[in-house]
């Protein structure tokens, strides 16, 4: 029997994750200048968006679960990045909210996405931001078929 399928060089997971933890390595620098780390990030950027959101809310837009999302939320309420209240309404959920100082770290991180474009040499070259477009949506495309394979098979 032949054992080609498990080559690595064969694999699609492989490239997704090592193209994911440079990326993660590039935005590095400019996360310890914030103090924060990679995921803790994710959630800025998602709170900087919205003014209010439970804890669910913010698992479903970063693909996490509770369990993983909880313990993260509670560093960054230690950190006086956010804040994590009761809903009035539901006892069962969470309020996430943004202090004053995780609304004023937007203004420092608002320079990293440049940045990480320069350090991957990605220029204002209308082809490759086209590429590096083109390849954000194959990604997106591909994380929705492997959310639908997984609500198929739950």
């Amino acid at each position: 029997m032949s054992y080609d399928q498990l080559k690595l060089e064969n694999q699609l997971c492989f490239p997704l994750y090592a193209a994911s933890r440079l990326i993660i390595r590039a935005y590095q620098e400019d996360l310890d200048k914030l103090g924060i780390t990679y995921p803790q990030y994710l959630v800025l950027m998602v709170m900087w968006e919205y003014e209010e959101l439970t804890v669910n809310e913010i698992g479903e837009k970063l693909i996490l679960n509770t369990n993983t999302l909880t313990p993260l939320l509670k560093r960054m309420e230690g950190m006086e990045i956010l804040t994590r209240v009761q809903s009035k309404t539901d006892q069962r959920k969470v309020l996430i909210r943004l202090t004053d100082h995780g609304n004023e770290m937007k203004v420092k991180a608002a320079e990293i996405p440049a940045k990480l474009l320069k350090k991957l040499n990605i220029t204002a070259n209308e082809a490759e931001i086209t590429k590096a477009l083109e390849l954000k949506n194959q990604l997106y495309d591909l994380i929705q078929l492997l959310k639908q394979s997984e609500q198929t098979t739950a």
